[in-house]
């Protein structure tokens, strides 16, 4: 018994002051932008490893692809974890949370942040920073030069956001967009699979056609009316953090409809197949 105690009291010991140093320093306000964004690189370095690790167990077809295809399976999914995680995290802060809310009177919205949301966008800012490297390292294979692009945006945009507490509810707003990217992995997935004449490959071809539709192109349509309705305090924000509200959400809905026209090019293709 003698034994046990002077063995857990050292234990214990220890676990308090981790915590006490998580709390102080790790999830100190100062501290949250950077340790969230080195946290973020190193989930994507470790999710990259783990995909890696059980591809070449459970799946049979990764084991027959180039080596450049199997960099960009892991990194798939990568981007898959991140997409899952930060679409949640968004869809709270924009539809359930009384941070952003308009019956919330504890300053303007656009100067709204929390512990809780800025972690969140460094997390974000740390995938990105991530997957940039990635995409500009193995260039062109994993993306041309609109994939560059739009990270470079998403980067700048979500940094300044995480940095500042300026803007953060349109941050989020544009990220809620990431929850079609794990339907655009499983359509790559499928492709290196073989399976693209399977009903599989068809269903996920119009899933992702509705999935960009909603998050693309008409949930950008709805942040451009909030703007307007919130206009006078978006005018509030630095100058820069304004722009970054105005210019870059109207970048991207570009691109998104650019990909859109694509996306339904692709889906009447493979529907004209199927028919004939």
């Amino acid at each position: 018994m003698t034994r046990s105690l002077r063995t857990v009291l050292p234990f214990k010991a220890y676990q308090n002051k981790a915590g006490v140093l998580v709390k102080n320093y790790v999830l100190a306000d100062p501290f949250i932008p950077y340790t969230s964004v080195l946290g973020g690189m190193l989930a994507c370095k470790l999710v990259y490893d783990l995909t890696q690790i059980i591809s070449t167990f459970y799946f049979r077809s990764y084991n027959g692809l180039t080596k450049v295809q199997r960099i960009e399976w892991n990194n798939r999914g990568t981007s898959t974890l991140h997409a899952v995680f930060i679409s949640i995290i968004s869809l709270y802060f924009v539809f359930w949370s009384e941070l952003f809310s308009d019956q919330n009177s504890t300053g303007i919205i656009t100067l709204r942040s929390s512990p809780l949301s800025t972690f969140a966008l460094g997390m974000s800012v740390g995938y990105f920073i991530s997957d940039l490297g990635m995409i500009c390292w193995l260039y062109p294979s994993l993306g041309g030069v609109e994939y560059i692009v739009h990270h470079s945006l998403s980067a700048i945009a979500v940094a300044y956001s995480m940095l500042t507490g300026e803007g953060q509810l349109y941050t989020f707003m544009v990220l809620i967009s990431e929850v079609t990217t794990p339907e655009i992995n499983m359509r790559w997935f499928l492709d290196v699979a073989g399976l693209k004449r399977s009903t599989a490959y068809l269903i996920n071809g119009v899933v992702i056609f509705f999935a960009w539709l909603v998050a693309r192109i008409l949930l950008f349509v709805y942040m451009s009316y909030h703007v307007y309705i919130h206009h006078n305090q978006v005018m509030q924000m630095h100058t820069f953090g304004s722009l970054l509200v105005f210019c870059v959400p109207t970048a991207l809905a570009v691109m998104n409809l650019v990909w859109f026209g694509k996306i339904l090019k692709g889906l009447k293709k493979t529907l004209a197949k199927r028919k004939s």
